[in-house]
């Protein structure tokens, strides 16, 4: 908002120095016309009117580029505040039970799952954004399983985890586990400390047990049996094509403190009429004008016939009918 009052200041005093050198080379135009000067003098004049046209020239100049400046801002400022709106979109279930958990447990981990194009990215980081900004600040492992894990070795993973605690880790060994989870339980007590493992459904399930049972219950117990930190350890898993779901041996539906396993909520689903049209109307007064020229109803149904519900072509829909893009919007907007 400060960038683009400065900008608009900024272009009114251009354009008073356009008018200004304008009016001086009409002036100056006139004066040659009417006037009777001696040879020199008229020289003189006309390479006046010419400093005066080249300053009008640059004026304009400067004019068109911060016209352009300020289009953009403005293009940014509509997107950014569409994007604001939409964290109101979908996600129900998810947000809150993750809500719950978060505000029971400083200590907790969060199954984020549904088939391809279902928005995980979009909702990971709409959770953390909107309720726990302060975590990214603190210890952030960001790891991509579909780089590390081979249906053969899982040990490129805690080789990783070793060494972004500082462990330098050559043998896997269950020893091994435990120092890096003692790691990170030390690093716990000074910061928060966020993991966010991508595509756990390319992890192997014998895998996937060891990271949530040889790891992750040992850490978290050992945290909810010493003393209280004031710090948050959190874990998300994402699985990108919604199998992880079915592995109920390794998560929990419910929030248990007994039970330190990952917590399950429901599948991510499409959105359907109802949800579009209740978020349109809900909504209507901070929508692009884009959004507004048919009643709810009918803008629902012609987003849904475009996308089909999937809820990552439904946000990418919305950003074209209102001429943003969606995903300049989420490059900007993401730190996950």
């Amino acid at each position: 908002m400060f960038r683009e009052q400065h900008l608009q200041e900024k272009l009114a005093e251009l354009q008073e120095d356009y008018k200004f050198h304008n009016k001086r080379v009409k002036s100056l135009k006139k004066s040659l016309r009417i006037d009777d000067f001696t040879p020199q003098k008229e020289i003189k004049l006309k390479m006046q009117i010419e400093e005066a046209k080249t300053q009008r020239e640059e004026a304009a100049q400067q004019i068109e580029e911060l016209n352009k400046q300020i289009e953009g801002l403005n293009k940014i400022i509509g997107s950014e505040q569409l994007y604001r709106v939409l964290l109101k979109l979908g996600y129900n279930d998810q947000v809150g039970l993750f809500l719950k958990l978060v505000n029971n447990q400083s200590v907790s981990a969060f199954l984020i799952h549904g088939a391809s194009e279902y928005g995980q990215d979009w909702l990971l980081n709409r959770l953390v954004g909107e309720y726990v900004p302060h975590i990214i600040s603190g210890k952030k492992v960001n790891i991509n399983l579909e780089r590390k894990v081979r249906s053969t070795d899982v040990s490129a993973l805690w080789r990783e985890l070793g060494g972004r605690f500082n462990l330098c880790v050559k043998d896997i060994e269950d020893k091994t586990i435990q120092e890096i989870a003692d790691r990170v339980y030390r690093c716990w007590q000074t910061q928060n400390v966020l993991f966010v493992f991508h595509n756990v459904e390319c992890m192997p399930q014998v895998y996937l047990e060891e990271l949530i049972i040889e790891f992750w219950k040992p850490l978290t117990e050992k945290a909810r049996n010493s003393s209280a930190s004031k710090f948050q350890l959190l874990m998300f898993l994402v699985d990108y094509k919604g199998s992880v779901g079915s592995l109920d041996t390794l998560f929990s539906d419910q929030i248990n403190s007994t039970k330190p396993y990952p917590i399950k909520p429901p599948e991510i689903s499409k959105f359907d009429k109802e949800t579009l049209s209740i978020w349109l109307q809900m909504n209507f007064v901070e929508l692009p004008i884009k959004l507004k020229e048919q009643n709810p109803e009918d803008t629902a149904i012609a987003i849904l016939e475009e996308s089909k519900g999937i809820p990552e072509p439904v946000m990418t829909e919305i950003f074209n009918r209102c001429g943003f893009n969606y995903y300049e919007e989420t490059d900007r907007q993401w730190k996950l």
